[in-house]
This record gives structure tokens, sequence and C-alpha cells, in this order.
């Protein structure tokens, strides 16, 4: 299991937050431009690769997260957003932040949220792969990584991490403004443009995830995260209470 001390999931790229929002009727946001927004995720509900996966009470719409974390190695407070801000970064992990998505739209119908749409299962693995590592596919704030997404064994999407509207040091400087990063903070992506159901909608994959299903996240040089999803237990499964 990897450690994670907090997790700021962002919102970079600008293909998945459009076409959500086209397919509710809504244009896109001019806010979204002028800063790189993230909401904070719950790090007691951190699972690796190869840990099962249930939908929370009340919720039919379990969906998939297609995304990169950064992992902090180094204490950091204010960094430029430049590719200096990169120093503090151990290195980058394939994160699934899983969504229900039904919860996730009734809590934001409020104006708050995600809460409880996406407090029971984020998912990273296989392994943290050091920054220098990876020196060689970054460009203009940007990792050129391949992403892809299967269930089952069926691609359902296939992107680049280099499509990120926000660069990581632009990430990477607006988590840190006014505060400090610490080692152990992840900073997600957000989900690359076609990396979730909710994008690619049901009807094209097939439905929501269900009991049974296997999603496998897959970034070049990063690994594969693969997860089975199964029936909400009665007990506790692998030191995970799901009362």
């Amino acid at each position: 299991m990897i450690s994670i001390r907090s997790i700021r999931d962002f919102y970079a790229f600008e293909q998945h937050v459009k076409t959500c929002r086209a397919q509710r009727g809504l244009p896109m946001v001019d806010a979204w431009y002028q800063v790189p927004v993230f909401y904070f995720s719950n790090p007691a509900s951190v699972i690796g690769d190869g840990d099962l996966v249930w939908a929370p009470q009340g919720s039919m719409e379990l969906d998939f997260e297609l995304e990169i974390a950064a992992i902090i190695g180094k204490e950091a407070k204010d960094l430029p957003a430049d590719d200096s801000a990169m120093e503090c970064v151990e290195g980058f992990v394939v994160y699934n932040d899983f969504s229900a998505r039904d919860l996730q739209r009734q809590e934001m119908a409020v104006g708050l949220g995600p809460s409880k749409g996406k407090d029971f299962a984020n998912a990273f693995g296989p392994r943290v792969v050091p920054w220098d590592e990876l020196k060689d596919c970054y460009s203009n704030g940007r990792l050129q990584l391949r992403m892809q997404a299967r269930i089952n064994g069926k691609l359902v999407s296939d992107a680049n991490a280099d499509s990120m509207y926000w660069t990581w040091p632009q990430l990477l400087s607006h988590a840190s403004r006014d505060t400090r990063l610490l080692p152990g903070d992840a900073i997600g992506s957000g989900t690359v443009g076609t990396g979730c159901i909710l994008e690619l909608t049901p009807q094209m994959v097939g439905g929501w995830l269900k009991p049974g299903d296997v999603i496998e996240l897959s970034v070049e040089r990063l690994g594969t995260l693969t997860n089975r999803i199964i029936e909400r237990p009665s007990v506790k499964v692998e030191g995970r209470d799901p009362k």
C-alpha cells in the first residue's frame, strides 16, 4: 500500500470538463481558465493495486476516473509556476478516483462537494515511479505518457497525459500557495479526456461499474492499476470497514 498523507485532486484536462458539462447542456465556465481548481479527497480511503472496491451505500452509478498523481517528497511552500516547482516531487503514480455519480450529483446540487460521492475509494498503484526516471518524457510542464482504461479487458479510453490544459508546475504552485506541501501529499491531475464512464456515457461502455467488473488503468512507464468490483460486503474486508 502506498502511504498517502493528503489528497488534492485537480481538474486539469479541458476535454473532460467540456464534454461532461456539454452532456448536461452547460457551457464551459470562464473561471475554469483563470485558476486551476481542486478539491480535497479522503486519505483514509486509500487502497492499492489488486484491492477490492464496492459502491457506497445508496449508489447505483459507480464510475472510474483515469488520472495520474504527483507524490510530494520534499516540503514546499509558495512554489513558482515554473519547472523549479518539480523539485519537490518524489514521483508519479496511476490514480483511480472512484466516484459514485448519483451521490455526487445530489450533493453538488447544493453547491458544496464532492463529498460522499468521492469519499470511499482512492486507488493508487502499482508503485510510485521516481521523478528522475520520467524527466525524459517531460516537456512544457506536462508528461508525455499514454493513458488507457480497460473494463473486463475491453479498451474504453485511450488518451495522453500531455493533453493537460494546466501544467504540473501550475498545479503545484497553486496547491502550495499560502500553505505547506508535505511528503506524502498526493496531487491528482484530474480525469484525462475520455477517462471515465460519465464522459463516455454508460450506453457506450455497457453501463456503470458493477460487481464482477475488473477495471485496469494503464499509464505508460507507470504501470497498470487493477481493481475488481464486488457487492458491498456486510463485514470488514482487507482492513476496510464498509459499515
